[in-house]
């Protein structure tokens, strides 16, 4: 009888699985939301290119759920409010089961009412300035905690630098990021007078004031550096009046969080060598899995196509999203989402990325230096760092805590115990 009762549990569990197999709809839609064109191109193709060889190598390893996957690819064409109705388009004409998409925060946010409305899932890989938590999106890129502060540390306690230069693009993420660094440099006791910060439009080409005023600010011999949140094509003239001026690292260091091996292919790295950029992943990492990364990428797209930060969130979004979709047996949006919590990838620079109920991951934090191969040597590596959804150096974002299975929120106010149901303004 108990052979009988075990051999009927194991026909049962064979026919669930099976049913649940029979859930997805074949193929399993992946949408793709990166800019092919317009000023963002430069760095999104990449990632459009990433999510292709991660689906082929999904359906080359016998697909998901009994289905093999389609990428739906879209432009947004760097326009922002187009990004919305893109994610329009892929979840209600092209019925996509997931999103993995957008660079900029300003384009994210264009998403977010979107696929909070349609109920969507997106993917999101680039670092950012945090303060946002929404049940629909999964951060892989880096926190503030996770690139911005660690950066500035660097520069504070391994370079000792004591004037700071903050110059980014104007929109969301410069702006919150910056909003962030200030209050942090100013609880290490740097003076106000001590941080200059600009902003400038996307594609900005004029950069001679800019580095003037930079330079100026060394004249009185106290160390100067640049924190760049500079985003796109503009970092092409910044770099090159920098070294139409004169400035090497050695004079005033920069460190980039919007430039990697991507954008490097595109510039002359002969003056930049020694400049920095504080990123979770580089493609000089020195391990098996990142040696198998590259070699694949380069198989498939060319010896002279580079991997970068964002494209590691990518492979390890993707993964997590295939293992919590065969945890749940299906891809249903809310079921893949509660399977999401605690799922565990390798990062590509060693340990393992966690994703956590801020939906934010466990990410180490790498300072590079550049090389005059356009790479990067890693001169600082953490071990893994709990993303943080809500910063500690404002005062209205250190009172909050995201918890989505605990809490149901992303809001949540430790002070008054309640979920706060409005985006903070910054």
């Amino acid at each position: 009888m108990i052979r009988h009762m075990l051999c009927g549990g194991a026909a049962v569990l064979a026919l669930s699985s099976a049913a649940a197999a029979q859930e997805a709809s074949c193929p399993i839609k992946v949408g793709v939301l990166h800019s092919l064109s317009g000023t963002m191109a430069i760095s999104e193709t990449t990632l459009k290119d990433t999510v292709e060889m991660l689906v082929e190598q999904q359906n080359e390893a016998g697909g998901l759920l009994g289905c093999d996957l389609e990428a739906v690819v879209v432009d947004p064409a760097s326009d922002w409010p187009l990004f919305a109705e893109k994610a329009r388009e892929l979840l209600t004409v092209h019925e996509v089961d997931v999103i993995f998409g957008n660079w900029t925060s300003v384009s994210r946010k264009s998403v977010l009412p979107v696929i909070e409305e349609l109920n969507g899932l997106l993917f999101y890989p680039v670092q950012y300035e945090g303060e946002e938590s929404s049940k629909n999106v999964f951060y892989t890129g880096a926190a503030p905690n996770q690139q911005a502060i660690p950066a500035v540390d660097y520069f504070l306690e391994e370079l000792g630098i004591e004037r700071f230069a903050l110059l980014g693009t104007d929109y969301v993420y410069p702006r919150t990021t910056n909003n962030i660094l200030e209050a942090y440099l100013g609880q290490n006791g740097v003076a106000e007078e001590d941080i200059f910060i600009n902003y400038t439009p996307f594609g900005h080409s004029d950069w001679a004031t800019i580095v003037s005023d930079v330079v100026a600010m060394a004249d009185e011999g106290r160390p100067v550096g640049v924190i760049s949140t500079i985003n796109g094509d503009a970092n092409v003239g910044f770099y090159k009046e920098l070294a139409a001026q004169g400035v090497d690292a050695s004079d005033i260091p920069v460190v980039a969080f919007s430039v990697g091996e991507e954008e490097l292919s595109g510039l002359d790295t002969a003056d930049l060598v020694g400049h920095l950029a504080a990123w979770n992943y580089f493609q000089s990492a020195d391990t098996a899995a990142n040696e198998e990364w590259v070699a694949a990428w380069k198989a498939r797209m060319g010896e002279d196509r580079v991997t970068n930060d964002p494209m590691e969130a990518h492979y390890i979004g993707f993964n997590m999203w295939v293992q919590a979709a065969e945890q749940a047996g299906t891809v249903e949006v809310d079921a893949v989402r509660d399977a999401m919590y605690g799922q565990e990838v390798e990062n590509l620079t060693g340990g393992t990325a966690v994703m956590l109920p801020n939906h934010h991951l466990t990410k180490p934090v790498l300072i590079g230096e550049i090389t005059e191969d356009g790479q990067f040597d890693i001169v600082s590596q953490t071990e893994e760092v709990p993303g943080d959804a809500w910063t500690d150096y404002l005062p209205e974002s250190a009172v909050l805590t995201s918890d989505w299975p605990g809490l149901g929120c992303g809001m949540y106010n430790t002070q008054t115990e309640s979920c706060v149901q409005i985006q903070s303004n910054y």
